[in-house]
C-alpha cells in the first residue's frame, strides 16, 4: 500500500489518498501503521477521500485505532497533500470531517508550494453537554476537578473534538505521562478527554503539551491550540479577535479567536517521506 507521512510542526500521521486505495479496515491500519517497531510510527493515520459536501473529505484514526472528530494539524496537511499532489487546483478548500466542514485557504510560494495553511476552525462549543463533560452549567471556566487527588482547574471547549484546558506555571516539569491518562479517563469526560496544559507567557503568547485521548503527549494539537487560546480569552489572560501566538513542542502555531466566535488557525504543513508498505495478513486492505 502506497503511504506519505507528514506532520505539522510534529503531530505527524500517515496519510493515504483513497482516490487510489481502498481502506477496509482503518482501526486495524491506524495501530499498525502508528508503531514504530512493527509499522511507520505515527500519531495516527489520516484517510482523503472523496466527499458529496465538499472538495475533500478526512477520516482521521489515533494510534489506539478509535476514530476523531478533528485535527487541526491534519487539515493543514490535507490542503498540502491535495494541491502538491495535483487533487486539485484550488487555493481555498472545503474539507469535510466529524467536526463540521472546514474552510483551508493556502499561501502558495512560487505557486507550486504550500508554504502555510489557514483554517477556519468555525465556531467553539461552550456547552458542557456538547462538548461533552458531565458538569451544569451553560460553559465551564476555571471549573475545579480532582484529578489523581490533585485540585486543578479546567475550562472546557470542543473545537469538533472535546477539550479541557488547564492553567499551570510550569509546563515543561509536568509529568504527563503520568497525568495525562488520567484526565483523559476521568469520569466528567463521557467520550475521553483531550487536556492542554498551558503557561501564559504574556497576552500574546501561550506555551503548551498536550495529551491526546487514543494518542497521549503529542508535540502539537491544532484543535488544542485553538482551544488553549479560546480559554485563554474567556479566563481574561489574552483579547479576543487577536492573533495569539501558541508555542508547541514542535513548533509555533497563530490563532485568532474572532468576536463571531469562530477560530482561525495558520501554520504550517510539511512532507516526511512516502513510499510503500507491506500490510500483515491480519490488517485486511483492498487494492
Amino acid at each position: 500500500m502506497k503511504f506519505t507521512k507528514m506532520h505539522g510542526i510534529g503531530n505527524c500521521y500517515i496519510y493515504i489518498n483513497c482516490f487510489e486505495e481502498e481502506v477496509a479496515e482503518p482501526a486495524a491500519l491506524s495501530v499498525f501503521v502508528s508503531d514504530m517497531h512493527f509499522g511507520i510510527g505515527s500519531d495516527g493515520l489520516v484517510l482523503i477521500m472523496p466527499s458529496k459536501v465538499a472538495d475533500f473529505k478526512m477520516r482521521i484514526f489515533n494510534a489506539d485505532g478509535s476514530e476523531a472528530q478533528m485535527c487541526g494539524n491534519a487539515t493543514r496537511c490535507v490542503g498540502k497533500y491535495v494541491y502538491e499532489k495535483g487533487l486539485t487546483d484550488k487555493t481555498r478548500i472545503t474539507l469535510e470531517t466529524l467536526g463540521g466542514i472546514k474552510t483551508l485557504d493556502l499561501r502558495l510560494v512560487g505557486g507550486k508550494v504550500v508554504e502555510s495553511v489557514t483554517v477556519d476552525m468555525g465556531k467553539a462549543e461552550l456547552d458542557p453537554k456538547k462538548i461533552p463533560i458531565s458538569m451544569d452549567g451553560e460553559n465551564i471556566i476555571s471549573r475545579p476537578i480532582t484529578v489523581d487527588g490533585k485540585d486543578y482547574e479546567i475550562t472546557g471547549v470542543s473545537m469538533g473534538n472535546p477539550h479541557a484546558v488547564v492553567f499551570v506555571g510550569d509546563v515543561d516539569g509536568l509529568k504527563l505521562e503520568d497525568i495525562g491518562p488520567k484526565f483523559e479517563n476521568h469520569e466528567l469526560f463521557p467520550e475521553r478527554i483531550n487536556t492542554e496544559f498551558i503557561n501564559v507567557i504574556d497576552d500574546h503568547t501561550l506555551k503548551m503539551r498536550v495529551w491526546e485521548r487514543g494518542s497521549g503527549e503529542t508535540w502539537a494539537c491544532g484543535t488544542g491550540a485553538c482551544a488553549a487560546v479560546v480559554a485563554a480569552v474567556l479566563n481574561g489572560y489574552c483579547k479576543q479577535g487577536e492573533e495569539i501566538l501558541v508555542k508547541l513542542r514542535g513548533g509555533d502555531l497563530m490563532i485568532t479567536y474572532m468576536p463571531d466566535g469562530r477560530v482561525i488557525k495558520r501554520g504550517p504543513a510539511d512532507f516526511i517521506c512516502e513510499g510503500e508498505v507491506t500490510i500483515p495478513t491480519a490488517v485486511y486492505i483492498k487494492n
